[in-house]
């Protein structure tokens, strides 16, 4: 499509030409342009410039007419591009204003332009204004245009009607210009242009067919100018019908040249009609359309010595067409899916893609290639140089060719070419094409489309064909590359004599580039391929390997027998050197589970027994299997096993030790077979022992078959109950036997076996007593018993697994900054001696934080050895202890046979103690915090404490485990950045001397604490609990490691402290007598620097009489106390409460009650006994009743 001009090869653009007033022009034309559709402009800025378009007159009889002279061709060659580029359809003038009303020389200067212009065609007069003219000026057939400079100008006129007069304009066509109207005039000028030849067309007024052809196409290409794709389609196909009508009527041309004028034109018009059935998005009629195209023109082949331009045109068409149909591909969406069954069912969905059309244009070009070289062979005359051929162009015709006689600067005088300069013209211009270059550019683009689609048939197909001609352009490495993807294809897919073809090119290619390894290894996949004489029926192509059948596979497995053996040589065409398997350059094949020489060579491993005991022999059968077409004798074959002690070798009783061909291998024990030869389809069987001292998997690898000295194959060893069919034998008619004899080890026989482990003679004990309590280090004992022989080069595995599968690292916190991202960590293993850890670098090979590698020193027999782990949980979680001992019973060789012992051990981890703490007043002292006064109690509202008021915090710590444990010490502090902000110190100075609490399961240890803050902050940090504890009993004897406590730790939540205005206490002795009056303050302490009013209340009590002030109002002043005071006498005996009491602030409107706890107090029946003694070695006396 390329090769098109551009006129042809997008729509036609309409023309409109402007003359005068050259400022105007750069702003006209970049307006027509963005219109849609777009305008092109021709700007003359001299009106002396009209003579451009007026050297096109049409005056006198046209060519072909009635009475005219024959038309010397159908379609002019520049007719399209001179009607988008020098004949407009609207031609304006443009003038001044001032040059119309002003002086009288500017005006004879305007009527002298206008003479010149006028006779071009009708003029219209209008007057357009500067300012609209700039940005909305639409431009009509050929005009006058009066330019003003604003709206206001006055127009004169007389000089006006002057003007209309001298352009000879008819006063209906004397308009007033606008926007609307300019839009519709470049439409005007096409359609009058094509009713023109419409008229001809319907009237069939014309007497040679080429006129009919002629005016149909300018109907078409006027139609387009428009944008009318229905009436320019019509046309298009009513003058491809005319000129088929052509072929073999006409007689204005020689033979050749009229049928190559027919086709030149035919293909145009049929680019014509798939780009308007394309752009309309009828696919799959422009499919039908040029299936019909091709049909109706395959046939005009033309003479014999033309018939490669005939192939030539037939590529070119689905070229373009493939070019098309990708173009439209990429704009329409939904392509191609839109073509299917819309028009013919035959339509299939292969016709609906580019690839499919690359593809047979490269073949219709082969084609070609092939007639070219039939006609040069045939052309006698071209063997001398004529150099006439150069003279030859294209004439003004579309697809006529004319001999150059003479050429000047004012003319170019041309003669026709008879048939035979024609000829010789087109093959001169056909031998300088290169067509190979061509077919492959095409084939490569189908191969990239249906690679894409994923049709890998057509895309391996379209590579082989690209690389025969890499190969026949000498470029070895392309054609390799792209055999090797056909053949890749053709191997799974099971197509033997596609797999021929494309090998024998291969072995072509490989014996081109001197690749002896290549060449070996396509012979051998050739010879051993499944075909027949049937299988070539109907071949055109069968490469260098010729036609496959059963004589070639042997002719090719002498060839390559005698090139492995060193009988027989091969010379490369494109080297010197020859390919020869020699001591020098040795060949060794490796053959796969998928490697297609599995057809070549075949080991099968099949182990009489599952399982052995170390040292005890096994059988072993190896079977071998060809499908090579005559037999191959191998001179020995090895076997190789995972261990290098059961390798065995197996040599060909007929080949000697002095015979050159002998090969031996260091390592392997040898045995001997009468003979070693593969037939065809036929398993070799041999069955021999293998022996394996050492406990594990026995495996066999590969067996390695020597053909000759130098040349061998290594096969992977594959399962007698696993064989996978070979791909390319699967549907052949083929006897089939087992690998073995026995039919059940041919079904249950594998390549590998286990090897037992002797029985160990040593013990290993893992123990650990309760569970592991997070924070402390936690011992567990591990003990080696040697009981029977001694332990050599013992090796002790430890690993912590987690027992529910999430590991035993926090994914959060996994960070280098991070101490502890290990929930559970090993510590360290410390030898027999607790004071002396195992950290010799021969003793400890690796500690990490779950897994640990020991040595284990040497142990003789009835001897024993011991170690202690150390763990840490950071997090309660349950952990699986594996514990593995490997050791060598016999001697301290690497290599030697190991034991192994494994013992496992799940261990809990649990949470030691619960501490939880309370915050808790003075008893009997309330202060008022405006905070729980102002808002309501909310769960996340910060804890307010009262200002250089005493609070008291207990510190609780419950036993959760079922172990016993001591409470060392529990303190509080403060954090380093808290500053002086409060005071936490111990409420007491208990001192105990019996040693540490003892803190049994379940069982909950508090202590209190007195804390007092003393800065006014929103924020005041309480500190962190200290806990120090320890086991009572248990792993601590063991390791002593946590001999010193083991410290938990318990942040305390922040606090607001804020200043109480009003402070209220209670107070009344610890207890009263029965009868006796007693004393009751309520004590009122204004913090403020304001008067506070204070109003309470007092509710009489059953048990007491009460004297004093029940309900009053009362005034504080600033920073002072108010004391309330009642007598109160008891009147029963036993706990009883307080008169309740009630207070209210009315300056913060808030209401106190003593609690109940606080208003209660013990009333004895009569006056208790009581003396201070000492108790122990307690620093103070303590209050005991009196007996």
């Amino acid at each position: 499509m390329e090769g098109y001009p551009e006129e042809l090869r997008s729509p036609p653009v309409p023309l409109v030409s402007l003359v005068g007033c050259p400022e105007l022009h750069p702003t006209i034309s970049a307006h027509l342009d963005s219109e849609q559709p777009p305008i092109n402009t021709l700007a003359l800025p001299e009106f002396s410039m009209i003579a451009i378009i007026a050297k096109y007159p049409k005056a006198g009889k046209a060519a072909g007419d009635p009475g005219g002279l024959p038309p010397a061709g159908i379609i002019k060659k520049d007719w399209l591009l001179k009607h988008r580029t020098k004949v407009p359809a609207v031609v304006a003038a443009l003038f001044a204003a001032d040059h119309v009303c002003g002086d009288p020389a500017q005006w004879l200067q305007l009527c002298a332009h206008l003479d010149h212009v006028k006779y071009i065609s009708p003029i219209f007069l209008c007057i357009v204004h500067m300012d609209r003219a700039v940005l909305r000026t639409r431009n009509a057939k050929f005009m006058v245009v009066v330019v003003q400079s604003s709206p206001e100008d006055d127009t004169n006129e007389e000089r006006m009607m002057a003007l209309r007069k001298r352009a000879e304009v008819d006063s209906k066509y004397f308009i007033t210009f606008s926007v609307k109207d300019s839009s519709e005039l470049v439409s005007v000028y096409y359609r009058e242009e094509g009713t023109r030849f419409k008229t001809r067309v319907e009237k069939k007024n014309f007497t040679y067919a080429e006129l009919g052809v002629r005016y149909c196409f300018k109907v078409a290409v006027h139609a387009e100018f428009r944008r009318d794709w229905v009436e320019a389609l019509k046309f298009y196909e009513e003058a491809y019908h005319s000129l088929r009508e052509m072929v073999g009527t006409t007689t204005r041309l020689p033979a050749i040249q009229r049928l190559i004028e027919i086709k030149s034109v035919a293909e145009q018009l049929h680019f014509k009609i798939s780009t308007l059935l394309l752009h309309g998005g009828k696919i799959a009629e422009a499919v039908l359309w040029f299936r019909q195209h091709c049909a109706s023109y395959r046939k005009l082949v033309g003479a014999a010595e033309v018939t490669f331009l005939h192939w030539e045109w037939v590529s070119r068409q689905f070229l373009v067409f493939a070019e098309l149909l990708e173009t439209s591909s990429k704009s329409i969406p939904g392509f191609p899916s839109l073509g299917l069954g819309v028009v013919d069912a035959s339509l299939t969905e292969r016709e609906l893609q580019p690839a499919y059309y690359y593809q047979l244009a490269s073949q219709y070009l082969k084609e070609k290639r092939s007639c070219l070289e039939q006609t040069l062979s045939m052309w006698e005359v071209l063997n001398e140089r004529d150099g006439a051929s150069d003279s030859v162009n294209p004439s003004g015709y579309v697809g006529q060719f004319a001999l150059l006689l003479e050429e000047s600067q004012d003319q170019v005088t041309m003669q026709h070419l008879t048939d035979a300069q024609f000829i010789q013209y087109a093959i001169a211009e056909a031998k300088r094409f290169r067509h190979s270059f061509e077919i492959i550019a095409l084939l490569k683009k189908s191969f990239e489309i249906y690679t894409g689609l994923n049709d890998l048939r057509m895309a391996s197909y379209c590579g082989s064909q690209m690389a025969k001609e890499y190969l026949s352009l000498g470029e070895l490495k392309n054609a390799k590359q792209y055999f090797d993807y056909a053949v890749s294809l053709y191997r799974h897919e099971g197509w033997p004599t596609l797999v021929w073809e494309i090998l024998g090119y291969l072995r072509e290619c490989s014996r081109r580039d001197g690749s002896l390894k290549g060449f070996i290894e396509y012979s051998l996949e050739m010879a051993a391929l499944p075909v027949s004489p049937g299988d070539s029926f109907g071949c055109k192509e069968c490469g260098p390997a010729g036609l496959p059948s059963l004589q070639q596979r042997e002719r090719i497995h002498e060839e390559v027998v005698g090139l492995v053996t060193g009988k027989l040589d091969f010379v490369s065409s494109d080297t010197d050197k020859k390919l020869m398997v020699t001591g020098d350059s040795p060949v060794h094949l490796e053959i796969d589970l998928v490697s297609p020489l599995r057809v070549v060579l075949l080991a099968s491993v099949a182990f009489h027994e599952q399982l052995v005991k170390p040292g005890m022999p096994t059988r072993v059968t190896l079977s071998v299997l060809s499908q090579l077409p005559l037999p191959l004798e191998i001179n020995a074959l090895y076997v190789q096993f995972n261990r290098s002690d059961c390798n065995f070798a197996v040599q060909n009783a007929q080949k000697t030790p002095s015979d050159e061909n002998y090969v031996s291998e260091p390592g392997y024990r040898v045995e001997t077979a009468p003979a070693l030869v593969l037939f065809t389809n036929k398993w070799l069987r041999l069955t021999y022992d293998v022996k394996s001292d050492r406990s594990g998997k026995l495996e066999c690898v590969s067996v390695l078959a020597w053909i000759g000295s130098h040349f061998s194959l290594c096969c992977k060893a594959e399962s007698a109950a696993s064989l996978d069919d070979l791909s390319l034998w699967k549907f052949e008619e083929r006897v089939e036997s087992l690998p073995t004899k026995d039919p059940a080890l041919a079904f249950s026989g594998q390549r590998a076996i286990q090897v037992e482990e002797p029985d160990p003679q040593a013990d290993l004990r893992v123990d650990a007593m309760g569970p592991a309590l997070v924070g402390e280090r936690f011992v567990v004992p591990v003990a080696i018993a040697s009981k029977g022989h001694s332990v050599h080069s013992g090796e002790l595995k430890i690993n912590l697994v987690d027992t529910r599968g999430g590991g035993l690292v926090s994914p959060r916190e996994v960070d280098s900054h991070t101490l502890r991202s290990h929930h559970v960590e090993l510590l360290g293993i410390c030898g027999p001696d607790e004071e002396k850890p195992v950290l010799s670098p021969d003793n400890i090979r690796k500690i990490q934080h779950s897994f640990g590698l020991i040595s284990v020193p040497f142990l003789k027999d009835g001897k024993s050895w011991s170690c202690k782990l150390e763990i840490t949980w950071h997090r309660p979680k349950p952990v699986m202890l594996f514990v593995s001992l490997s050791y060598s019973p016999q001697s301290d060789d690497v290599d030697a046979q190991k034991v192994h012992i494994h013992r496992s051990l799940q261990i809990e981890g649990e949470i030691p103690v619960l501490i939880s703490h309370q915050i808790m007043l003075p008893f009997r002292c309330e202060p008022l915090l405006l905070s729980k006064v102002k808002r309501p109690a909310e769960a996340d509202m910060p804890l307010s404490l009262p200002l250089n008021e005493t609070s008291l915090l207990i510190v609780s710590a419950k036993n959760c485990t079922e172990v016993p444990l001591r409470i060392l010490s529990i303190t509080v502090e403060r954090d380093d950045n808290a500053g002086n902000s409060c005071i936490v110190c111990s409420a007491g100075n208990h001192v105990n001397t019996e040693g540490p609490d003892l803190l049994v399961p379940d069982e909950e240890y508090k202590k209190v604490f007195s804390f007092i803050p003393e800065t006014n902050t929103s924020k005041v940090r309480m500190g962190t609990v200290f806990l120090k504890w320890m086991r009572d009993s248990g792993p601590l004897e063991q390791g002593g490691s946590d001999a010193f406590g083991v410290l938990t730790k318990h942040k305390l939540p922040d606090a607001a402290v804020e200043v109480s205005p009003l402070v209220v206490s209670m107070d009344c002795p610890p207890h009263a007598v029965l009868g006796h009056p007693f004393t009751y303050f309520i004590e009122i302490q204004n913090q403020t620097k304001v008067l506070q009013e204070i109003k309470f209340s007092l509710q009489d009590s059953h048990s007491f009489v009460t004297s004093g002030s029940h309900d009053d109002t009362v005034f504080v002043l600033p920073k002072s106390r108010h004391v309330l005071s009642y007598k109160l006498v008891p009147l029963a005996s036993g706990s009883q409460e307080l008169p309740r009491f009630t207070l209210i602030s009315m300056r913060y409107s808030s209401v106190f009650q003593p609690s109940v706890i606080a208003s209660a107090i013990f009333v004895f029946p009569a006056k208790p006994q009581f003396e201070m003694k000492r108790v122990g070695n307690s620093p103070e006396p303590k209050l005991l009743a009196a007996e």
